[in-house]
């Protein structure tokens, strides 16, 4: 995966690939509600672990069963190719996990 900066068109296709995910300036959000409270933690212990293995780390937000993943590559100053294969990991997880 790549740390250099997306194209818009790149943006574009790799989200109509991540329906679940949309814009925010230069970064991609998803909201995911879960069974639990453990449930959410069990997803995010499992993202943990994915973002360890790509050295690349989502801003996360828990509320309760509420999970809000902010992804981008702040070291390229938007959005990369890393970002949309955590995206990609993180919805399998949220399959698999919740």
């Amino acid at each position: 995966m790549s740390r250099t900066r997306l194209t818009e068109d790149e943006i574009t296709a790799a989200l109509a690939a991540l329906p679940a995910w949309h814009r925010e300036g230069e970064s991609i959000v998803r909201t995911a509600e879960t069974a639990s409270f453990p449930t959410a933690i069990r997803v995010v212990d499992t993202v943990a672990v994915a973002a360890e293995e790509l050295d690349h780390h989502p801003d996360i937000d828990i509320r309760w069963r509420t999970l809000r993943f902010v992804l981008s590559t702040h070291s390229a100053g938007g959005l990369t190719g890393l970002d949309t294969a955590l995206a990609a990991r993180i919805d399998e997880m949220l399959r698999t996990v919740s």
